[in-house]
Parts: C-alpha cells; sequence; structure tokens
C-alpha cells in the first residue's frame, strides 16, 4: 500500500481546559495514547516526517490533546501520557479526565487508536488497565511496540511472543513492532490509516 505523502501538517488544535472545543470532524482522526515516556512524541513525528511534536527527556511533557491536521483532510492525535509515577495525584486524575473526555465526547470520528507499550518491558498495570478500559468502551486498538531499536534479535522475538500471547486475552486489531529511530514498523501504521481512510 501507497503511504500518504505528507504535503502539509499543522497544530490545528489545543484541547487543555475542559471547555475548549473539539475541531471540524473532516475526514475523521487517528489517535495515539501511551504511558508518559513510551516514545509517543518521536513516533508522530517519525510518522509525519517533520518534528513537529515536542520531545522531551522528561516524561509527562504532553498534558493536552493536540491535533495535527495532515494536508487539510485528516486529523492525528496526540493524547497525554498516562502512568507517570512521579506525577502529582492531581496531574494524573487531570490526565485522566482529559482522556476520558476525549474518549466520550470524540470516540464517534476516531478511525483508529494506536495504544503504545514499550516492547522492552512486560505488560505494565498502567497499559493493562488502559486495554481493559478500551474493552469496556467498545475500542479495539492497533498495539504498536516501540523502541524495537533497542532489542537485539533474540530480544526481539521473545519479546514478540511475549506480547503475541500476554495480548491475546485483550480485543486488539493487530500489533506493530515499531522504532522510530529506523523507521521500522511506520509503513505499517500509514496502512492501517490509509485503509480507515478509503472506507468512506
Amino acid at each position: 500500500m501507497k503511504p500518504i505523502e505528507v504535503r502539509s501538517v499543522e497544530l490545528a488544535k489545543v484541547i487543555a481546559k475542559p471547555n475548549d472545543k473539539f475541531p471540524e470532524p473532516l475526514r475523521g482522526e487517528f489517535a495515539f495514547v501511551g504511558r508518559s515516556n513510551v516514545g509517543k512524541s518521536s513516533l508522530l513525528n517519525a510518522i509525519i516526517g517533520k518534528r513537529v511534536a515536542f520531545v522531551s527527556k522528561n516524561p509527562g511533557k504532553t498534558r493536552t490533546i493536540n491535533y495535527y491536521l495532515i494536508n487539510s483532510k485528516f486529523y492525528l492525535v496526540d493524547l497525554p501520557g498516562y502512568g507517570y509515577a512521579r506525577a502529582s495525584k492531581k496531574d494524573r486524575e487531570e490526565w485522566r479526565k482529559v482522556i476520558e473526555r476525549y474518549f466520550s465526547e470524540r470516540s464517534w470520528n476516531m478511525k483508529a487508536l494506536f495504544a503504545l507499550i514499550d516492547s522492552r518491558h512486560e505488560l505494565m498495570d498502567s497499559d493493562a488497565q488502559l486495554l481493559e478500559w478500551l474493552e469496556v468502551l467498545g475500542i479495539s486498538p492497533v498495539v504498536v511496540l516501540t523502541k524495537i531499536d533497542k532489542l537485539s534479535s533474540s530480544e526481539l522475538n521473545k519479546q514478540l511472543k511475549y506480547f503475541e500471547q500476554v495480548l491475546s486475552g485483550y480485543k486488539i486489531r493487530q500489533i506493530i513492532p515499531c522504532s522510530s529511530v529506523k523507521k521500522e514498523g511506520l509503513d505499517k501504521i500509514w496502512n492501517v490509516i490509509i485503509e480507515e481512510l478509503s472506507k468512506e
């Protein structure tokens, strides 16, 4: 499947407060969610091919819902990172409210949800909680296993087998191993986006 050429990208909308309005639906949106420091901003930059999302060594940098308008047609949506242990209870509660609002008010326009999980570790409690929550909401995410470039081929094979087994208990669409650094798996993410857009 030929990837979409990203001719234009702009930060079209930032949802920071409960009364901030969501943008026009256009041809739909593709959301990205994951733990703090899972590599979400790096992945978005790699997918788009430009540095649009802010990458920080300090986890929990994204605290807003950021709408990136692609080719004036559809959105890539960067949701706040969750599960950062050093964040205050109040901050964690705010993040939960923001994400809950997104799913309750915007899932009708969401063509696909990409749930990012760090390939180097076992499934964390917060990741499992997200997957369980999505199941309750009736959302089947695409699981993106990030940072596979940091694993040797034998470690990667072991982790892929582990995730295939542990994720078989959840309703997910597919698993995509990915590296923002080596640009691996980006074509598979684009394939999901193209497939969904072609359903119109």
